[in-house]
């Protein structure tokens, strides 16, 4: 394996390389010079710098009809049916955790009415909302309505140009609670196989097969949601770069609005970096393969990049990319990934960031990450967003 393909974006180690290209964009500098930047100062391959300052031009005219006085809500539903191999964040079983779910509810119902009122006192603008986790269709729709509620008593939402609701596991959809959904004015949302192999869903966890994706988008299809976002991974342990792109394959046949396509990391918290030894690592020439393969592939069904970030650990020094048709990039991921804009952070695991504009100052004011702590400390997680708006000023 040659230098080049160890290492795509030279001697770059942080996650953000697009903001890298926006800035010298901002200086004034041409895509020439930009382009040799990479190239020359940050030792990245060509095809790497291009991919950069594409997705920086595109990112900049989102950025220039950002609400002046805007402001994007993430909330957190650490819950999943099940933990998959590789994933690093707090999340909770429902069979281990479903006692604590109703009082989970109950306390992210008290800190949305908490910021909904700062929200107010401060004159601020909802732009995105983003509700992720875990698998925020864990909950019932029962328990999704009553948070929805509360979100419409909290939050004035007329000036909410995207909502968000990850659906990540279609063993947790159904018409009850996609229903919920559209009626609360959730019109983006996520469907992730991130394989369309069985052998492969079966090792890392997931406990759904390809035929209930299928279904999930088909029914989520008759609820006519606007945006679907489906997430892909390159280099799953135990898969080649046949099954790859067979994935990628199967998945626009379902004609998502929105692909994501992540590189395999080994996270340092998750089961896979515990028992790494046990699973076969795809080499890094074949996901660099994967992954030059996505981009041209999705490129061909109409799909621009849109945004772009790294992972510590990935497999090949690669990165992920988010794809999407004309009209149908996200909002919130341009967002959060080049820090542009303040974002509030509620519920377990949640992290707020202020972003001062003008002084190119990010504050960071963290949740505590487990549920149980979570319930417990409630009050002083709403004591800390107090000075979230103090915070940002600096």
């Amino acid at each position: 394996m040659n230098e080049e393909t160890k290492r795509p974006w030279g001697i770059l180690t942080g996650i953000r390389p697009a903001k890298i290209a926006t800035n010298l964009l901002l200086e004034g500098k041409s895509k020439e010079e930009i382009l040799l930047h990479f190239i020359k100062e940050c030792e990245t391959t060509p095809e790497k710098a291009a991919l950069a300052y594409e997705i920086a031009c595109r990112e900049l005219a989102i950025e220039k009809q950002m609400e002046k006085n805007g402001i994007s809500i993430y909330i957190g539903i650490p819950f999943c049916p099940t933990r998959c191999l590789y994933c690093s964040f707090v999340t909770c079983g429902t069979r281990q955790a479903a006692k604590l779910i109703p009082d989970y509810v109950t306390a992210l119902k008290k800190e949305i009415a908490y910021v909904g009122d700062l929200l107010s006192k401060h004159n601020r603008r909802i732009e995105t909302v983003y509700m992720g986790g875990g698998t925020p269709t864990t909950l019932s729709a029962e328990q999704l309505e009553t948070l929805f509620c509360q979100m419409e008593a909290s939050f004035d939402l007329k000036f909410c140009k995207e909502f968000t609701v990850e659906a990540g596991r279609p063993d947790t959809i159904t018409p009850e609670k996609l229903e919920v959904l559209k009626k609360h004015g959730a019109e983006r949302i996520s469907i992730n196989p991130q394989s369309m192999k069985q052998e492969t869903l079966n090792r890392i966890g997931r406990a759904h097969t390809p035929e209930q994706i299928r279904e999930a988008v088909k029914m989520a299809r008759i609820f006519d949601f606007s945006c679907i976002n489906m997430d892909v991974i390159a280099g799953l342990p135990g898969e080649s770069l046949t099954d790859f792109c067979d994935t990628l394959k199967e998945v626009e046949e379902l004609s998502p609005e929105n692909t994501t396509v992540h590189t395999m990391s080994i996270k340092r918290s998750s089961r896979l970096h515990e028992y790494l030894k046990d699973y076969p690592l795809t080499p890094a020439q074949e996901v660099a393969e994967m992954v030059d393969f996505s981009q041209e592939f999705l490129r061909k069904q109409g799909k621009h990049p849109y945004y772009l970030y790294r992972q510590k650990n990935q497999l090949g020094n690669l990165e992920n990319v988010g794809y999407a048709k004309e009209g149908f990039d996200s909002l919130y991921n341009i967002y959060i990934m080049e820090e542009i804009q303040t974002i509030l952070a509620l519920g377990c695991g949640g992290v707020t960031k202020t972003v001062n504009r003008d002084t190119n100052r990010i504050e960071r004011i963290f949740n505590v990450k487990e549920p149980q702590d979570y319930l417990l400390r409630l009050d002083e997680m709403l004591e800390r967003k107090a000075s979230v708006f103090e915070l940002e000023k600096k």
